[in-house]
């Protein structure tokens, strides 16, 4: 990874999941050294921390909108 790689926490959300399927794709099809190869895990554990931290900030903010109308998931 070169050091002009954003911080996963400056990107949106669509781009970390982006830049996290290309590194799985990458990570899949091989031809990288093992030092590559653990720098993609890191930076794809870091990618999704950082869409778990958007979704988690959307459900936060769905779960009371969703009380207020009320909607629920019981039935």
């Amino acid at each position: 990874m070169s050091e002009a790689t954003p911080d996963p926490a400056d990107l949106s959300y669509e781009q970390a999941r982006d830049e996290l399927v290309t590194i799985v794709q990458r990570l899949e099809t091989g031809g990288t050294t093992l030092e590559e190869s653990l720098a993609l895990w890191e930076r794809g554990e870091a990618l999704a921390e950082a869409c778990q931290r958007w979704l988690d900030g959307a459900r936060a903010r769905l779960d009371p909108a969703q009380g207020e109308n009320g909607t629920s998931d019981a039935t």
